[in-house]
């Protein structure tokens, strides 16, 4: 990473050390701490360019806080928002951009209800599982073929908290009945592509603070006289891990394209769903108590495989690109 980078990681991580109290923002009736994520955005962590207010991030620096979001779970509004600054950047609407991307850059929610198989779509139904679709502040639709926006005052919008497995993540079902939309400009397929790599990159974090809370906890948790983490079988578990870790940054960084975002998101859920699952196993029976943090991961790593789709559906994509 640039200098610059490295500088945003030791910034992030710092602010999440002393602010973040992942058991405390769920228990908020919005999920997240909004504090936080004012101070977040001050650090400047939306890819949202200085003449829109932002401070001028890119998607690089994005996913380097993203990733150190996913280090601790913590809560926040940032991936949906980096998704729909990038579908309105796409559209090209100099009035939208300049309408709207300071209000998010100021720590406005924006969600965006989108097909993330970049099928088409209609506008006037439900969409279910939409990041922070029921605390969004701005809401945008895509159907595949272009950008909208929706007005969320109007009665023919009505949105729902979803309940999931994942107490970190905040999905919702909103519902559009013949709701009025003003349509911003295209749609860019290259958004699911964005929308991927952010994700691996989450889940990059997520996978490398479980291979550390597992490494740190081997050390001290004793058996049969000695640290757990001195048997050699330990030892090859943590060392596979290692791999995953690490390969999976590695996947995650490479995904500039179509297919390589899609080897990202099937590499990087794989990888964080065989880290969390070892994790559980070498923490033994603690790591099945609610006041433990393992079953936050494990439950982040089923979610986070599903979200924008599962390995599988991704890798039936890249089987049909690899025939053509």
């Amino acid at each position: 990473m640039t200098p610059e980078q490295e500088a945003l990681r030791a910034a992030v991580r710092s602010l999440l050390e002393k602010h973040s109290d992942v058991r405390s923002a769920i228990e908020t009736p919005h999920g997240y701490d909004k504090a936080l994520w004012a101070r977040l955005c001050d650090v400047g962590v939306l890819p949202i360019p200085e003449r829109y207010g932002g401070s001028g991030a890119g998607l690089e620096e994005t996913a380097v806080a993203l990733e150190e979001l996913g280090r601790t779970l913590t809560p926040a509004p940032l991936l949906s928002s980096t998704i729909a600054v990038q579908a309105l950047l796409a559209t090209g609407n100099e009035e939208a951009c300049g309408r709207l991307l300071p209000r998010i850059a100021n720590g406005s929610v924006a969600a965006l209800v989108w097909p993330w198989d970049n099928s088409e779509i209609s506008i006037d139904g439900t969409a279910h599982y939409v990041l922070d679709g029921d605390l969004a502040e701005i809401l945008l639709v895509s159907d595949g073929v272009s950008t909208y926006e929706v007005d969320l005052n109007q009665p023919g919008v009505t949105r729902e908290h979803t309940p999931t497995m994942d107490l970190t993540r905040r999905l919702a079902t909103i519902r559009l009945a013949a709701a009025s939309a003003n349509r911003l400009g295209p749609w860019s397929p290259r958004v699911r592509d964005i929308a991927l790599a952010a994700l691996s990159a989450e889940q990059v974090g997520a996978a490398a603070r479980a291979l550390e809370l597992t490494v740190e906890y081997t050390k001290t948790r004793v058996q049969f006289g000695k640290p757990i983490g001195s048997f050699q079988a330990l030892k090859h578990r943590m060392a596979d891990m290692h791999v995953l870790v690490e390969t999976a940054r590695s996947a995650a960084a490479a995904a500039t394209d179509e297919v390589s975002a899609a080897v990202a998101k099937v590499y990087c859920s794989e990888a964080l769903f065989k880290v969390a699952s070892e994790m559980v196993q070498l923490h033994g029976g603690i790591a099945i108590t609610w006041e433990h943090d393992a079953h936050l991961y494990f439950k982040r790593a089923h979610g986070s495989g599903q979200l924008f789709g599962s390995p599988r559906v991704h890798l039936e994509r890249l089987s049909r690109y690899t025939r053509k």
